[in-house]
């Protein structure tokens, strides 16, 4: 009841449909309960003998019958397309709803999640909210209501018969609250497990190349065999408990209806009812077991789709661990002064990746951080941009705290080059624009000039508006590494953190970008992280990390000068060894 309830509230902009939706359904259960008592009556009017006041008496109830019957292809239109237009629209609202959701979790929540599993929530278990509204909660009304006015019209037309028609329901709703308690475990290990199929197959196609080059097609195969495996012993653990549940709520619905021949027929046999009346209590006897039996079927559909709604309902209730704080304003006109006042920070508890980190950078000055992998470099790169927050310690940027700076604009006023460069499925110029998709095409090309990226552009066929491929699949590693620093130049923030954004290309690209680097020092501040120290000589200063801690500071030629970390690390990259790269 709670998840139905948390449903109608996600459902409740679309209210004014689904009353029309409500309404009709109750009108068309109005019209099928009408039906057989006019065909009883035409039958004993029949069996009474017809003469000519009874023949115009049939006429007149004919043509009622046939209006009930047109009505009802109205009332029935209305009760089915209403209902999947108010669904679908949920659906869609909830698929974006779902999508914007994530979009704004920490990065710390992805850390947790396979975007697989997220896509198949996003995709999979809203579709369930179709099966809800467009199917379970219209057709369980109906049923429910035909089954109460089937009821009283049984007691009308006799006490004794209706009583042994209601013999089996309490039966069948036991039955039935059995079966949703058993049920549902299984289907909700089934929407899970379809979500790990999802994440085994993304993983798979985004590492095809890996596959193949290691000729893992096989494990990978059993691996996706595995996780299909799962979903249907998942799904037939439900459908088992299905093929005991159904049959034993047909049988006892037969049960009654067999109940209900034989004492009417012992009935008539004494003259206690009409045949009339036994016809009528037949037909309505259809109408009464026909939708306890699908009761039962929309039941063990409710399970699921519920199972589903979980999953979704789970993602929108997800804490934002990472949000704006009450109060947050925007920056105005920001200079890039960062600040780091005695900021620790740790991914898992107990296992600390920064201790008691202070530093300053000025606005236009460049920073760079050094040290061994696992010192928490591309963490403070992390932290700057608030993708998590410090466990102790403040961060500050133009001398306010960062919770206290709204969230999208501390996050315009930061561009980021990242070693594990992202392309969009798009052309080379959208790409290039994707923070500032209005710019133009002259702003496009300057900053892939200033990236020393234009050159390889204009000799492609269709150069800015070649496609790249998925994730960049159709350019070399170096292309894509400037194509991201074009990108961050374009965004003209004034804070700009380059993390290894040369630790997979070549010398010559790393020379290119090294030009890049330098033609924009000066112009903002900037915090590069590298392995390579030749990126970094010219920076204002250095800071060398270890164990979480900053050991030195100062520029390339102080560091070199004194004994330390950032003196070993020199000597072993200029004998060409790659201990720190």
């Amino acid at each position: 009841m709670k998840i139905l309830l948390r449903v109608a509230k996600e459902a409740a902009r679309y209210k004014g449909l689904l009353i029309i939706t409500a309404v009709s359904t109750l009108l068309l259960t109005a019209l099928n309960l009408v039906a057989p008592r006019l065909m009883s009556d035409m039958i004993a009017l029949v069996a009474a003998g017809l003469g000519q006041t009874e023949l115009q008496r049939i006429g007149v109830l004919t043509v009622w019958l046939l209006s009930l019957y047109l009505l009802r292809i109205l009332f029935r239109y209305l009760s089915s397309y209403l209902a999947h237009k108010a669904a679908w629209h949920l659906v869609k609202e909830l698929r974006v709803k779902v999508y914007y959701k994530l979009q704004g979790l920490s990065l710390d929540f992805f850390r947790s999640h396979e975007s697989g599993d997220l896509i198949s929530r996003t995709i999979n278990d809203t579709a369930t909210f179709e099966m809800l509204y467009a199917h379970l909660l219209p057709e369980s009304v109906t049923n429910a209501i035909t089954v109460l006015g089937v009821t009283v019209i049984l007691f009308m037309i006799n006490p004794r018969l209706a009583l042994l028609t209601c013999l089996p329901i309490p039966f069948i709703l036991l039955s039935g609250w059995i079966f949703a308690k058993k049920v549902r475990p299984n289907f909700r290990k089934a929407q899970k497990s379809l979500g790990i199929l999802s994440a085994q197959l993304q993983d798979n196609f985004s590492g095809i190349q890996e596959i193949q080059a290691f000729g893992q097609q096989k494990p990978a195969l059993e691996q996706v065999e595995r996780k299909a495996a799962d979903y249907t012993d998942s799904v037939l653990r439900a459908l088992k408990l299905s093929a005991v549940f159904h049959p034993g709520v047909e049988f006892l619905t037969a049960l009654g209806t067999v109940i209900i021949v034989g004492f009417g027929g012992y009935l008539a046999y004494l003259g206690q009812i009409a045949v009339g009346d036994i016809v009528a209590f037949l037909l309505y006897l259809t109408l009464f077991f026909a939708p306890i039996t699908g009761l039962s079927n929309l039941l063990e559909q409710m399970q699921q789709a519920l199972a589903g709604a979980e999953r979704v309902i789970e993602v929108l209730d997800a804490p934002e661990i990472v949000s704006n704080q009450p109060g947050a304003l925007p920056l105005e006109n920001p200079q890039g002064e960062i600040s780091f006042e005695n900021v620790s920070f740790s991914y898992t508890e107990g296992v600390p990746v920064l201790k008691d980190v202070s530093f300053t950078v000025r606005p236009g000055e460049m920073v760079a951080l050094v040290g061994a992998t696992g010192v928490g470099k591309s963490t403070i790169a992390q932290l700057i941009a608030r993708f998590y927050d410090p466990q102790e310690g403040v961060i500050r940027l133009d001398g306010r705290a960062l919770p206290e700076i709204e969230l999208a604009s501390l996050r315009k006023s930061i561009a980021m080059v990242l070693q594990d460069t992202f392309l969009f499925n798009g052309t080379i110029a959208e790409n290039i624009a994707f923070a500032r998709p209005d710019t133009s095409q002259e702003e496009i090309e300057e900053a892939a000039r200033i990236a020393r990226i234009h050159e390889d552009i204009a000799a492609m066929p269709d150069a800015y508006e070649t496609k790249v491929g998925e994730r960049g699949a159709k350019l070399s590693g170096g292309q894509k590494q400037r194509i991201a620093i074009a990108r961050a130049v374009l965004c003209r923030a004034p804070v700009l953190v380059l993390d290894e954004a040369t630790a997979s290309v070549d010398v010559q690209t790393e020379s290119s970008i090294q030009q890049s680097i330098k033609e924009i020092t000066g112009t903002c501040t900037i915090i590069a992280i590298a392995h390579r120290l030749s990126t970094i000589r010219r920076a204002s200063r250095i800071l060398v990390l270890k164990n979480g801690k900053i050991i030195q500071q100062g520029t390339h030629e102080e560091l070199t000068s004194q004994p330390g970390l950032y003196q070993e690390m020199c000597m072993v990259q200029e004998k060409g060894e790659n201990t720190y790269i």
